[in-house]
């Protein structure tokens, strides 16, 4: 089997990661939840920045663009670091087994 047949290109691996981060990420969240209790970073501009870095994507995607794996690798780090920041301030449930 050869590589191309198991692994995405980085066009579709992008469009993958961009549905996987909107799904996971409470973009949709009423600004009440976002912006309620003690807060441990912004978590309303973290939703928006990360909102935006996905959409650049999305049109950078539409438009022809081929990103390269460090593209994927900055966006997913940026994504994963935002997912800890909105777990730290309970937007995302915490893990029960970590």
């Amino acid at each position: 089997m050869s590589l191309d047949s198991r692994k995405p290109d980085t066009r579709t691996a992008m469009h993958q990661l961009i549905a996987e981060v909107r799904a996971a990420i409470p973009f949709d969240a009423p600004a009440s939840q976002v912006c309620s209790g003690e807060c441990n970073g912004c978590a309303m501009k973290l939703l928006e920045y990360l909102d935006g870095e996905l959409s650049a994507w999305e049109q950078r995607l539409e438009a022809g663009e081929t990103p390269h794996f460090g593209d994927l690798s900055r966006l997913g780090n940026t994504s994963r670091k935002v997912h800890v920041a909105l777990k730290r301030n309970g937007l995302i449930p915490q893990d029960r087994a970590g």
